[in-house]
């Protein structure tokens, strides 16, 4: 089927960048929107907005039935959820689909079967992914969870099974004291979670995050488009990331891309993803996998050319990929940086009125961002108002590009994190490549912030 009318099912700087991709594939695009993002620059560029609902989340983007709604008043024939939101809800693609509209996305078995953690390790490991050696369910018994720990050697963490947040996890150092962790671990889960049961895996002290794009037709074709590194983190969330991995060769970027791309193909995937690593001396370790594009999605367009956005609307057409793994390049070196409305310092939110706004420019320079002079930035939403994306010929030019970028970039009216960014670029660990998932933490309560 040709989609001759998109709605997207999103806000901010994604609903902007589906809006272009439609536009340059002729499809016409919907916006829907809150009432507190009536001005916003996906509203003013779609060719037709319908408000479904006040600025609460819940009662407007993640509102399924106005949505739905949305979709049949105008006559879309797609829906796009972006990231974030519906876009991950198995529930609301099956609804999308049982009303005759395409859901650019993957099959809703799949989106399930991925948003369960237990259930997706165990997926991911019969389609022959790399895990965190480990028990394969809960542990109990003490001479098991021994004999477990001996093997993927230890340090080893336990685990709470309905767990988060850093609770109910212990790590141990020593056989000795299995036991009493176990118990610690199982009293603090029960007490959090009202569930004890725990888990055991090898315990990963400094590992890096390294994720790799996928693609598949539905069909058993897949390809993998690189890695990205998303190593700089704090709380969780990904502050820049890059493609390729500075600590990466081809021989490993080959051999795990290999492997992810089968997986997929094996499964019958359909779409975009993202299958997500920790990676420590020279291993692989499957996380999760993303059944979504990702914020830092453009990296990958960068150094390969492929409109990601533009594929995923294609499949959703029923058409084959566009390339093939023989057809792909990865060429030069691309950085994110997440420009986000809060304090740089301390990290608070800093929702306002933008009042005065200048991007930066020149070759192999790209913001998302859906800010305009006037636009006031609503205090409901996430804080990501941008995202700076720069294309160098060797990362030491693209780190030289995006400083330059950097400097030009203006937004007054609010705190941003473009100080911190600046910041980062001048430390010589990360001009060196070397950093992990506990680097900017530290990096950062060195500085005196966070």
């Amino acid at each position: 089927m040709a989609i001759e009318k998109l709605l997207i099912a999103n806000r901010g700087e994604i609903a902007l960048r589906i809006h272009r991709a439609c536009h340059e594939m002729g499809i016409k695009t919907v916006a829907v929107h809150s009432t507190a993002d009536a001005d916003a620059m996906h509203v003013r560029l779609a060719d037709e907005a319908i408000c479904i609902g006040p600025p609460a989340a819940k009662d407007s983007y993640l509102n399924v039935a106005a949505i739905i709604s949305a979709a049949e008043i105008s006559g879309a024939d797609a829906i796009h959820p972006g990231y974030g939101f519906l876009s991950e809800n198995a529930k609301f693609a099956e609804i999308v689909e049982a009303h005759g509209i395409a859901f650019v996305g993957p099959k809703p078995e799949h989106i399930r079967t991925m948003g369960d953690k237990i259930e997706a390790k165990r997926t991911a490991g019969a389609l022959g992914l790399p895990l965190v050696p480990g028990s394969d369910g809960a542990i109990s018994d003490l001479d098991e969870a021994k004999a477990i720990a001996e093997k993927a050697g230890y340090p080893v963490i336990i685990k709470a099974a309905s767990g988060g947040g850093g609770r109910g996890m212990k790590v141990c150092t020593s056989p000795d004291d299995l036991e009493t962790l176990m118990q610690q671990a199982g009293s603090e889960a029960k007490a959090a979670f009202g569930d004890a049961t725990v888990y055991l895996e090898k315990y990963l002290g400094n590992p890096r995050h390294i994720e790799i794009q996928v693609f598949g037709d539905g069909k058993g074709n897949a390809i993998h488009l690189g890695e990205r590194d998303c190593s700089l983190q704090r709380r969780h969330q990904k502050v820049l990331e890059e493609a390729p991995s500075p600590i990466l060769g081809q021989a490993d970027r080959e051999r795990i891309g290999g492997i992810c791309a089968k997986a997929m193909a094996d499964m019958g995937y359909r779409g975009a993803g993202t299958i997500e690593f920790l990676w420590e001396d020279g291993e692989f370790y499957f996380i999760e996998m993303n059944t979504r594009l990702q914020v830092e999605h453009p990296v990958t367009e960068m150094i390969t050319g492929v409109d990601l956005v533009r594929e995923q609307i294609r499949i959703a057409e029923g058409k084959p990929l566009s390339v093939t793994q023989a057809d792909l390049k990865f060429t030069g070196h691309a950085i994110e940086c997440r420009i986000n409305a809060e304090d740089p310092r301390t990290f608070a939110p800093s929702p306002g009125t933008v009042t005065r706004y200048h991007v930066p420019g020149g070759m192999h320079v790209r913001v998302d961002s859906g800010l305009y002079q006037g636009y006031k930035v609503p205090p409901y939403y996430d804080s990501m108002i941008g995202k700076l994306i720069v294309y160098g010929r060797t990362r030491e030019g693209c780190i030289m590009r995006l400083k330059r970028a950097l400097q030009e970039y203006v937004i007054e009216g609010m705190k941003t994190t473009i100080p911190l960014h600046q910041a980062l670029l001048e430390d010589p660990e990360f001009l060196n490549g070397d950093y992990t998932i506990k680097w900017l933490e530290e990096w950062l309560a060195r500085d005196g912030q966070g």
